[in-house]
Formats: C-alpha cells, structure tokens, sequence
C-alpha cells in the first residue's frame, strides 16, 4: 500500500526549524508504507541558505533509504518559490 505524507512547513523556515523538520522527517522515510512525501510550502514565506540545506540532505537520505519515496514540494508562492527556482531544487523535487 502506497501512502502520502505532507509535512508542513513553518512561515519561517530558516535553521531554527532543523531539528523539528529532521524529526518529520525521518519518521516519514522510516514509514515503508511511505511512498510519496510532500513538503507542504503553502506558509513558507521566508527561507535561507540552511533551510536549501535541509531539503538537499532530505533529497540524499531519501535517495540512500531503501524505501523508494517520491518528494515534492506543494503551494510554494512568491519568493519561496523563486529561491527554489533559483537554487534548482527541481534537480532534487517535484515542485508543484
């Protein structure tokens, strides 16, 4: 059985958020029944350097797991999504 999951993300998410975003996580690629995750953006309007660092190492842990997890990105607008754009997470999410 397939399942999403959607991790939502703060309205600023920035290094303070790292342990609580590592926690979601890697609970969610530790779920086997896991096979699409979904980084919920709809109130994300400020993110920096080390919040792109997350999702990268999000991407390699997810790639490394032996669960085959699809990642995506959803409801990024405005500036958040431009920085996505421009830091080319598409090489690492699907951006919806």
């Amino acid at each position: 059985m397939s399942k999403v999951s959607v991790l939502r993300l703060p309205n600023r998410f920035d290094f303070q958020h790292h342990v609580a975003f590592t926690a979601d996580y890697e609970k969610y690629l530790a779920d086997k029944e896991v096979s699409n995750l979904q980084l919920d953006f709809s109130r994300v309007r400020y993110l920096d350097s080390s919040a792109l660092g997350m999702m990268v190492l999000l991407a390699k842990k997810a790639r490394a797991s032996e669960a085959s997890v699809t990642l995506e990105v959803i409801g990024a607008n405005g500036a958040a999504r431009d920085i996505l754009e421009m830091a080319n997470m598409a090489k690492f999410y699907q951006i919806k």
